[in-house]
């Protein structure tokens, strides 16, 4: 249970000191935190005080804002973004994915161009998402072969960077993958973790990314993810960002957001199915 008031807490944390670390995030991340997130901006960073023996969070903001703590604005980062991801979740979104990419390779072919595919997973956690959109390539793959396929999977946090690199997973967290994709694609490597097949991680490359700063990758891609990303920032941010996811898409191709999301038409990005945006030509 969170406390109650500052008095009950561990360490002091004052109004002011809120607002200071979340103007801190808002401006790296563009993630706003409004007041009733106070406890759990508390209870995520106790744990960094306690780790770094530190007595309040005054102590904390003098680190941050000193030589020594360059590297902590990065843990902190790390310690407030959300991280809950599952296998396949939304799995709406794979099943059209399949189908999208089908009927891209399709018209590839038919126009005599090499077989490709790039897709991006932004804000892709702890590599759920990419490795379920690994199986899908693979399926397709399956199906129609020599296809030049390439994911990119981007987040803010390391920490998260590096499960996904090692692609080691719990086995609970692989229980509501389907049965035949489980058996094919994970291998049991202790009596509770599995790890993504070799097939699958050769498609994926992880890179750490600030989806606020410049991005280095020039596209175009042919799927974008950005699920359950964009629920945290303001109006002006997610128009800017889906004005810029737009940019990197071929046209007709895919941006797929969470299911409490929504973009506005600004971005030249148009709703063609539930939380299924496509991009779209400017004509005349």
């Amino acid at each position: 249970m969170e406390a109650a008031d500052t008095n009950e807490r561990e360490f002091p944390f004052s109004d002011q000191e809120f607002k200071t670390l979340t103007q801190m995030v808002y401006d790296r991340t563009g993630i706003v935190l409004k007041d009733n997130k106070k406890n759990m901006v508390y209870g995520r960073l106790a744990r960094r005080l306690r780790k770094l023996k530190m007595y309040s969070f005054k102590e904390y903001l003098t680190y941050l804002d000193s030589p020594d703590g360059a590297n902590e604005t990065g843990m902190l980062i790390n310690a407030i973004t959300t991280n809950l991801t599952k296998f396949f979740r939304e799995s709406h979104h794979f099943k059209h994915l399949f189908t999208a990419c089908e009927k891209i390779i399709q018209a590839q072919t038919n126009r005599g161009e090499d077989r490709r595919l790039r897709l991006w997973s932004a804000g892709c956690s702890s590599g759920e998402e990419p490795y379920s959109i690994a199986i899908v390539m693979n399926e397709l793959l399956k199906r129609t072969p020599s296809i030049d396929i390439k994911i990119l999977a981007t987040d803010l946090d390391t920490g998260m960077l590096q499960t996904g690199m090692s692609g080691i997973y719990s086995k609970k967290s692989v229980e509501n993958m389907p049965d035949k994709f489980r058996t094919k694609y994970t291998q049991e490597i202790s009596e509770s973790q599995v790890q993504m097949s070799s097939e699958l991680r050769s498609l994926i490359t992880f890179k750490q990314l600030n989806l606020l700063e410049k991005w280095l990758m020039k596209g175009p891609f042919d799927v974008i993810f950005c699920r359950n990303v964009m629920i945290y920032f303001d109006q002006p941010t997610k128009i800017s960002l889906g004005k810029r996811y737009a940019e990197l898409l071929r046209t007709d191709s895919w941006l797929y957001i969470g299911h409490s999301e929504s973009l506005p038409e600004e971005t030249n990005l148009k709703l063609i199915g539930k939380t299924i945006y496509q991009r779209q030509d400017r004509r005349g």
